[in-house]
């Protein structure tokens, strides 16, 4: 017979739920265990980095173009920023290397034009500037989901995307200005396309080649269209065991309420003992924002509103 599972421990979860309509941005910097004072010089750059991240991803949204560039835009921002956790803020591991992440979901159009459903990720990368472009080109190509340290590199070379410049990482490869850890999109553009897309460092003093949930899809990114597009942010582990953004996607589809769905996500990341948070956003175009950490680096902005950036505690 099975073990029972343990129950969900006390979880104090800080939600906010915003109707934003379509189109629709919302992105996360990473969930952490800083505590902010608002006003602080490491809040004003978060949310200084927040803002111009929604920014590149509203651009291309506000052209008509597709959910997918939008939230790639995001976070390609966010990896070029340095603040956080992924791209130039990558974390070393406890060999001094610097791996990173990245995984998309959307719909982009086939050789034929026609638009198809696309996935893709790679992890324990050491080449790209932009892990998340990496991401999209193997999605867009469709030969593999997920590809892996030395090949998903030579893909990257390959496709001609540009090398990372160790010179650049934030202090030298050292530990970035924020443990926010992780950045993500989530999409909805004006024909109702969603896409999520997540791009993260890695966990400081992780042994080198750790993955976590950032590139596996169904765990730290998810995209199904009608219904929800998701980027989490936490102890990546524990996302991948709850299978976390699968699960918010089922519970939806057995007609749980956006913010019933996401809270009961996060508690069965606790049941296997890890905290986060994440953006959620609906078909409908509902935001879920959640954590249960001591903060969360979040954005968003919708059809009749500007930009909302903040550091928000528990």
């Amino acid at each position: 017979m099975a073990p029972a599972r343990p129950p969900a421990p006390p979880v104090d979860v800080r939600l906010q739920c915003v109707r934003l309509g379509a189109p629709a941005l919302a992105i996360h910097g990473g969930a952490g265990s800083r505590r902010t004072a608002a006003g602080d010089e490491l809040e004003t750059r978060e949310v200084e980095a927040l803002t111009a991240a929604v920014d590149a991803g509203w651009a291309v949204l506000e052209a008509g173009g597709p959910a997918l560039d939008a939230s790639i835009a995001a976070v390609a921002s966010m990896e070029s920023s340095g603040v956080f956790n992924a791209g130039r803020g990558a974390v070393p591991t406890t060999a001094g290397t610097v791996e990173t992440d990245a995984a998309v979901m959307g719909v982009a159009p086939g050789e034929d034009g026609t638009l198809r459903e696309v996935s893709g990720a790679a992890c324990a990368l050491s080449y790209p500037e932009h892990p998340i472009h990496l991401a999209r080109e193997i999605a867009l190509r469709g030969q593999a989901l997920l590809l892996a340290g030395s090949g998903a590199d030579a893909f990257a070379a390959a496709a001609g995307l540009p090398e990372r410049d160790a010179a650049a990482l934030t202090g030298g490869g050292a530990a970035p200005v924020s443990d926010m850890g992780t950045v993500g999109a989530v999409a909805l553009d004006a024909d109702g396309r969603l896409a999520a897309a997540t791009s993260t460092g890695g966990r400081r003093g992780q042994p080198p080649g750790r993955v976590g949930d950032t590139p596996v899809i169904g765990a730290g990114t998810w995209a199904s269209q009608g219904r929800v597009a998701i980027s989490a942010t936490g102890d990546g582990e524990a996302f991948v065991r709850a299978g976390f953004a699968h699960l918010v996607d089922w519970r939806l589809s057995q007609g749980v309420s956006a913010d019933g769905a996401a809270s009961d996500a996060l508690m069965d990341v606790a049941r296997w003992g890890g905290t986060g948070g994440a953006v959620v956003l609906t078909a409908d175009g509902t935001l879920v924002a959640l954590h249960d950490t001591a903060a969360m680096a979040q954005a968003w902005r919708g059809a009749d509103g500007p930009c909302r950036a903040e550091v928000v505690g528990r």
